[in-house]
């Protein structure tokens, strides 16, 4: 175990020496929310005033963090958000979440602006994959990357529909972060004074985005996603057989039309707050969401989560399964593939212990 991995202790342990490691741009672009990131933190003090009941002799001696996922057996109660460039965390990043997602069962999202190929990282992940998806422009390249997937052999697409329009990040913004990468006098300082990030980022070559080698369609991250419409979430059912999830469910009413339209499940979540200022904290709308949905309708979670406690707050709050995002690139930041296994192990003994705490030998 390296130095870095055997400090984490915490999320918050991932997310400081990650900080020192990174670029300033880099960090803004993993940490950095929108607007003035009053989101981000509506969303933790959402999380943070939530409790769990104490319970006292109960034999928890034998605890299973184990669920099953559309069918399937996982070894914890939450995945691998998807996260667009996560190789400018650490190089090969992409790769050891894949490496991660197989130990565990556990789905690991791969986004559309991922920095490996799709095929690549479904084969290293052993199948636990899920495919994340935009719909941009006129869509012709969205469909495109649908029938890729399936090719690929992608069981479940993500739909993510929270992003009509990219929101405004301040910290990527005054850091003059684009994609594809684009290094200027401002950011060749940057680097030059974070020398273990760059050294690696230069022999590694230029960051990409990997999935967009296919003929006429090159993707613009701030392409407007605004033409996306009910008629167009009926043309991806149609093409898609596999299990179909929608991402960036806010509006209870929203949620019982997915389901109705014959969606497989909703992901609650305000995009880690990087889009909507003004959102409501995703964990307050879960109870709804369960009531509203009924209880057998699946019911994913991410935005804000820090720890295994909040794992089995949102699991309380009527999730089915969670996903971490920004921590998990951190621990990589941090200590490489080592510190994202320790940070997973942190994860996973919080859980543990907070189950035992609350006197529950399998999950609610």
């Amino acid at each position: 175990m390296t130095w870095a991995a055997a400090h984490i202790h915490s999320a918050s342990d991932a997310r400081r020496l990650a900080q020192k490691r990174l670029p300033w741009m880099i960090f803004d672009y993993i940490d950095g929310s929108a607007g003035e990131e009053t989101g981000a933190k509506r969303n933790r003090a959402a999380l943070d005033a939530a409790t769990l009941r104490p319970r006292i002799l109960q034999n928890v001696s034998e605890r299973s963090l184990s669920t099953t996922l559309f069918g399937k057996p996982s070894q914890r109660p939450f995945g691998i958000a998807p996260m667009g460039m996560c190789n400018l965390s650490g190089v090969g990043a992409d790769l050891m979440l894949a490496r991660l997602a197989a130990k565990y069962q556990v789905p690991h999202g791969v986004s559309t602006v991922a920095s490996t190929p799709m095929e690549k990282i479904i084969e290293v992940a052993e199948g636990h994959a899920w495919f994340q998806l935009y719909f941009s422009g006129d869509g012709v390249g969205t469909f495109k990357l649908v029938e890729r997937a399936k090719a690929a052999g992608y069981e479940t697409l993500v739909l993510t529909a929270d992003v009509p329009e990219v929101g405004r990040r301040p910290r990527e913004l005054r850091h003059g972060f684009k994609m594809p990468f684009r290094i200027g006098p401002k950011q060749f300082i940057d680097f030059a004074l974070h020398p273990h990030w760059s050294l690696s980022a230069l022999f590694a070559g230029k960051p990409q985005m990997a999935n967009f080698d296919m003929d006429g369609y090159e993707f613009d991250r701030t392409e407007s996603r605004a033409r996306a419409d009910w008629d167009t979430l009926k043309r991806l059912r149609d093409a898609w057989d596999g299990n179909l999830v929608v991402k960036g469910v806010l509006d209870v009413d929203d949620a019982v039309s997915l389901r109705n339209a014959g969606v497989d499940a909703v992901q609650v979540s305000s995009h880690g707050a990087r889009q909507l200022e003004s959102a409501p904290s995703p964990f307050s709308l879960l109870p709804a969401m369960r009531a509203a949905l009924g209880p057998d309708y699946p019911i994913f979670f991410d935005s804000g989560l820090r720890s295994g406690e909040d794992a089995l707050k949102a699991l309380h709050a009527g999730a089915d399964y969670v996903f971490f995002g920004r921590a998990l690139q951190f621990a990589i930041a941090a200590g490489g593939e080592a510190g994202l296994a320790k940070l997973w192990d942190v994860f996973s003994d919080e859980l543990s212990i907070a189950m035992a705490q609350t006197g529950l030998t399998k999950l609610p």
